[in-house]
């Protein structure tokens, strides 16, 4: 919602409420349901502002019902002293991207899961220009850790993570297991030879994985990291595709490159003598290529296939949203079926071991990998459909309307004083500006708090601000997605919010926008 004019000045006009609440400058701390945030701009910088213009409010400043001329430090926690993150859709599914197969590595040549997260946390996702909050300013990516960095292909980071190493040693056990049945000479050789496996199976999980990072790339869309894990691999993809064809050939890619390798491994066979050490090695990595490829072609969220599916549907029905729920409710349904037919399948001897064979640990194993595969397609259909509904909802979230009406302060200005013409302007933020009216630094909700009353007289304003760096301005006209994108980049408790022009409008805070964004994941669909 515009409630700002040209001149960082706030616009009267007749749309606004009658009635003006005059907030206190050190806003009150609320619970995390409350509207607590204060829309409005500054006054002009290096100018008092004018009580007898109060301006329009904006949404969160119309719930502010205090009359009160000076804040309560009593009784109001500190809960801003130390920047928190700025919330993000990449909780559980980062980025939307949830998508296809999982590239699961259960303890034998298993599918694998292969998850497309896109956000998750865009570190080098850019920041609004430090003098004017216009545009981007260009920021070398930080790493997002996540284990042990193995390189950089397509400069994308690939990390093995620590659990990597417990599903490697768990694969070398079982397919040593099966290869002393095979190869019986081999002796205490047979686990150096699996744990080749092992690493061979994750390297076929990586080509997967980079299969989908290579198209992310070419559609232009930011890959934070690879990382190869317990239940192996997962693309971290910061944004959606813009289209369904993208989003179909995004998702299947990874499963074309795991049929592509196994029919390079087919084909390799072909002149290798059956029965040895290389005959068997082929083999195992050509049919567990076979079983992550068609793990990951089933129809439902959060595998490749349910991807696609979405696809599929957003391109008949016109809507994203639309394609994600039937995906999501399809992942859910495939996921029932997971937990009751493997094991089921297995005591039936169907997937190749006999009937007679199967001993009571086989089914608890089978079972308990079932119940761990069915929880993760459960999860991850969950978590699909709530990111699509945030991303209806982020459009609303919009810096100039959750911004704080603030007032600009010289340096030495007593922190008494400061408030006070805060209140008498409604404004609930300041912001310390040097003799030419350029702005220095915000000063802190949590120290003003922090502050007594009987104190305020004595301290100056600038001891209680935090510098303005160029990631802590932003633009005024950020919103949805990529607010979030430019807060998470320079964690902070307050932000400066500029005009394009570069005039204040005032100042946003970390905690407002946690709570918009709290209520738009609770806001139905």
């Amino acid at each position: 919602m515009d409630v700002s004019g040209g001149s960082g000045q706030p616009r009267s006009g007749t749309e606004g409420p009658t009635e003006r609440p005059a907030g206190p400058t050190a806003p009150s701390s609320s619970s995390g349901n409350d509207d607590a945030g204060t829309t409005g701009s500054a006054a002009p910088t290096g100018s008092a502002p004018n009580p007898d213009k109060p301006g329009k409010p904006g949404p969160a400043e119309e719930a502010e019902t205090t009359s009160a001329k000076q804040p309560d430090p009593t009784g109001t926690p500190d809960r801003t002293q130390e920047p928190e993150p700025a919330p993000t859709p990449e909780t559980a599914d980062r980025a939307g991207n949830r998508s296809g197969g999982t590239d699961k590595a259960p303890p034998a040549p298993a599918p694998a899961a292969d998850r497309h997260e896109p956000a998750g946390d865009p570190a080098s996702r850019a920041h609004a220009d430090s003098g004017t909050g216009k545009g981007p300013a260009p920021q070398r990516r930080k790493d997002p850790g996540g284990g042990l960095l193995m390189g950089r292909p397509f400069g994308v980071p690939v990390y093995v993570a620590p659990s990597w190493f417990l599903v490697a040693a768990l694969i070398t056990w079982v397919f040593g297991g099966q290869l002393d049945r095979v190869l019986p000479d081999l002796g205490a050789a047979r686990y150096l030879v699996s744990l080749f496996f092992a690493v061979a199976f994750y390297a076929s999980v990586l080509v997967h994985e980079l299969a989908h990072t290579v198209a992310a790339v070419r559609f232009k869309l930011p890959v934070r990291r690879i990382q190869l894990q317990f239940f192996g691999g997962v693309s971290e993809i910061e944004k959606e595709a813009e289209t369904p064809g993208r989003e179909f050939v995004l998702a299947f890619v990874g499963p074309l490159l795991s049929l592509v390798l196994a029919g390079v491994f087919y084909l390799a066979m072909q002149p290798v003598e059956p029965g040895t050490v290389l005959g068997v090695l082929l083999a195992g990595l050509m049919v567990s290529n076979l079983i992550v490829a068609a793990f990951n072609l089933l129809p439902g969220l959060p595998l490749d296939g349910g991807r696609m599916l979405r696809a599929v549907v957003w391109k008949i029905t016109g809507r994203p949203m639309s394609g994600t729920v039937a995906a999501a409710w399809v992942g859910r349904a495939l996921a029932i079926s997971v937990l009751i037919g493997l094991p089921l399948l297995n005591q039936s001897g169907v997937l190749g071991s006999g009937s007679q064979d199967i001993s009571g640990m086989d089914t608890v194993t089978d079972a308990l990998l079932a119940a761990i595969l069915a929880a993760i397609i459960w999860t991850g259909a969950g978590n699909s459909l709530r990111m699509a509904r945030l991303r209806e909802h982020l459009p609303a979230l919009r810096a100039r309307a959750l911004t704080r009406r603030a007032v600009p302060v010289e340096t030495d200005t007593p922190l008494s004083e400061a408030l006070r013409r805060a209140n008498a302007a409604g404004a609930r933020a300041l912001v310390v500006v040097d003799a030419n009216g350029a702005p220095l630094s915000l000063v802190r909700e949590a120290a003003i708090v922090g502050v007594p009353e009987h104190r305020r007289p004595w301290v100056a304003v600038s001891g209680l601000a935090q510098e303005l760096t160029d990631g802590m301005r932003i633009s005024a006209e950020l919103a949805g997605e990529d607010m979030l994108d430019v807060l998470r980049a320079t964690p902070a408790t307050e932000y400066l919010v500029v005009e394009e022009t570069g005039e204040i409008y005032g100042v946003l805070s970390a905690a407002d926008v946690e709570r918009a964004f709290v209520r738009a994941m609770a806001r139905p669909a």
